[in-house]
């Protein structure tokens, strides 16, 4: 017998019954990511409700674009704004019609276990008004803190199913036989989706990423409070002069400056986060495959890999999995080079070779501004004998005689 779903509104039936699929696309994340990072830094009241625009293709429902919705309390429930929300989706079918996009659902935050009855008042309506096959897209915060590279996004997305209760009975008692339809309920069914990007997304997508790097590294600044009586005002006593603000202006700039990656620096730090999820879901990969042999039963395994497990925490051999892996580890060889010192030899030689080249860099470096600190000290050296030379022969001249510098007055 399989176990009996805890949540009441989630649908015992699986997704694959019905063969809808939905198509997601990268812009309707950045929006949810975006509305959520704002209502909770902003520290506003209120869920966070937004609708979903795409379109339906026969079982295929693309979601495109999103925008947030307001909200309203009405009898102790937590509704949409109609109006509101009305003139803000004809706005947005106006500027999406070429595809011409439609309401195909709408998002909210929920926990991992499902719906709750208190979204029950907005999804009934938006199924009664809008569209009578509306999806829910559900984004669960506690799994996008604890997200890791490799892993599933935090969000589910639910089709709505009308159901019927049956009644439990105990094993081997009869049904009740009753008289007429019974009622139908409204019951939330996971469907599968995936994710699809198109050009203009890339470049959006590509854009978000290389601007990661300058949104981390400015850091906030306090603000500096001068001291009482320590700025300069002007004779009323009023503001400070302008000297001052000007100065505070262009420290302001300078500080901007500094901490602003130039392009290389951002493609920089794009490159290495993209190598450092690679090696993330490199390795998660490898840890999986290694609990999955090391959870196999004893007889698949030899004597002194075998662990003392329960039968509950043992996996199901699978043998095309256990194929899969056999050619994976057979195939490592051809990874390794046939002379393995003739290949660490070469490796060292090249390290050695970038750390020579490194430091004859260092030493032109250092040729260069020991010259110019000479050229410097032979301009200094000059200007001081001249000056020398020219006291000595205006001396020689008499006390009251002198020559004329280039500010004196030719009388």
């Amino acid at each position: 017998m399989g176990l009996a779903n805890p949540n009441p509104l989630v649908s015992s039936q699986k997704s694959s019954d019905s063969g809808l699929q939905a198509v997601l696309h990268p812009l309707v994340l950045l929006t949810i990511s975006d509305y959520i990072t704002r209502h909770t830094l902003r520290e506003q009241d209120g869920p966070i409700v937004g609708a979903l625009i795409g379109q339906q293709n026969g079982r295929e429902i693309t979601i495109e674009h999103a925008f947030e919705c307001a909200t309203k309390e009405e009898n102790g429930e937590i509704i949409l704004d109609a109006t509101w929300f009305e003139g803000r989706l004809d706005q947005m079918k106006t500027i999406h019609n070429s595809p011409q996009l439609d309401l195909v659902g709408w998002y909210t935050v929920l926990p991992k276990s499902g719906p709750t009855p208190s979204i029950l008042p907005i999804h009934n309506w938006i199924l009664s008004t809008q569209n009578e096959s509306s999806l829910l897209l559900a984004f669960h915060p506690e799994e996008a803190v604890q997200h890791s590279a490799g892993s599933k996004l935090p969000l589910t997305i639910y089709e709505s199913n009308y159901e019927v209760d049956e009644p439990k009975t105990e094993q081997g008692e009869d049904k009740e036989m009753r008289d007429g339809d019974l009622p139908l309920n409204l019951k939330f069914r996971e469907l599968p989706y995936s994710v699809e990007t198109g050009e203009a997304e890339m470049i959006s997508m590509d854009f978000v990423a290389r601007g990661a790097g300058n949104a981390t590294v400015v850091e906030p600044r306090e603000q500096k409070t001068a001291p009482k009586g320590s700025a300069e005002t002007d004779l009323k006593g009023k503001q400070p002069l302008k000297n001052s603000e000007a100065s505070s202006a262009q420290d302001n700039a300078q500080e901007a400056e500094e901490h602003t990656l130039s392009s290389e620096d951002g493609e920089m730090i794009a490159a290495l986060n993209a190598k450092i999820n690679a090696i993330k879901m490199l390795q998660s990969r490898v840890d999986l495959l290694t609990t999955y042999l090391e959870r196999l039963p004893p007889s698949y395994l030899s004597p002194n890999n075998a662990a003392d497990l329960a039968e509950a925490q043992q996996t199901t051999p699978s043998y095309p999995i256990l194929r899969s892996i056999q050619a994976l580890v057979s195939r490592l060889s051809l990874l390794v080079p046939s002379d393995t010192n003739a290949y660490e030899q070469e490796m060292l030689s090249e390290a050695n070779d970038v750390r020579l080249m490194e430091l004859l860099d260092n030493v032109m470096q250092s040729v260069t501004e020991a010259r110019d600190v000479g050229k410097k000290y032979g301009i200094v050296e000059s200007a001081k004998t001249h000056n020398k030379k020219a006291f000595e022969s205006a001396g020689s001249l008499g006390p009251g005689y002198n020559f004329s510098g280039p500010g004196d007055l030719a009388i």
